[in-house]
């Protein structure tokens, strides 16, 4: 069986953001990068279902990006992936979740996957669109957002989170793709020994060139932080006289009491 997790490389969230001198994405300078949180959860899912099945099952993780989506490749081969495909692309913030699918699925192309890992959505652009395209593109039966995961004889079943608390049950024949919600499972942490494995094992590199045959169907036009707010006031006094304050700056600043 051919397993495949694709993963994403996003800069960390405590990082301060600010906009590059394009306008139309975030400056990169002095940012730490990692693992996409979602994509932690996919990982660990494919890890399980690898080790699970045993020998004769095949798992590889795929990342596009430049040199620096490495490190989490290499996190992934220390979780147990087994081989590796590095996309390699300078400009992967540029294209829209269209292209980024269409490199995927270009790819998978011929190679007999059975079941595609991906998260739910990345941290940086949110979209939730690439892992139902690549499936939509590919012809392979999908569900999304998933808490539980369970396969047996070319069948997927998986419990779906839903609006309200609602948990949904689905069954899916092979060849398939799911998408992966916080929750699923506990990531587990890389241990030395396997960080040391990992660096034995394949990392493929594959020029975006090869792979890139879609054209962009949307544009990122700006990209900038939210709008600044004025102060607030902090009134202090006896309730009495905070009762006259605030009525006075209610007739003052606004129409509410005009």
């Amino acid at each position: 069986m051919k397993l495949l997790v694709c993963i994403k490389q996003v800069p960390d969230l405590e990082s301060r953001f600010k906009p590059d001198a394009a306008g139309v994405w975030y400056n990169e300078t002095d940012l730490a990068f990692r693992m996409n949180e979602y994509d932690e959860y996919a990982v660990e899912q494919a890890v399980q279902l690898r080790e699970k099945l045993g020998e004769g099952t095949e798992l590889t993780v795929l990342s596009i990006g430049p040199d620096r989506v490495v490190e989490a490749i290499k996190k992934a081969l220390a979780m147990g992936c087994d081989n590796a495909v590095h996309i390699q692309d300078t400009a992967v913030s540029a294209k829209d979740p269209w292209q980024i699918a269409s490199i995927i699925s270009t790819y998978v192309q011929g190679k007999n996957f059975d079941l595609i890992f991906t998260g739910m959505q990345s941290q940086d652009r949110g979209s939730a669109q690439v892992g139902v395209t690549v499936a939509e593109q590919l012809g392979f039966a999908c569900t999304t957002t998933i808490v539980g995961f369970d396969y047996a004889d070319g069948t997927v079943t998986a419990k779906r989170e839903l609006e309200g608390g609602i948990k949904g049950v689905v069954k899916l024949k092979t060849p398939a793709l799911v998408t992966c919600q916080l929750g699923l499972n506990v990531p587990r942490y890389p241990t030395l020994p396997n960080i040391m494995k990992a660096k034995r094992k394949e990392i493929t590199a594959i020029p975006v060139a090869d792979l890139l045959t879609a054209d962009l169907l949307a544009t990122t036009t700006s990209f900038h932080p939210p709008a600044k707010k004025g102060g607030g006031i902090v009134l202090e006094g006896d309730v009495g006289e905070l009762v006259d304050k605030v009525i006075a700056i209610l007739k003052d600043k606004t129409a509410v009491l005009r």
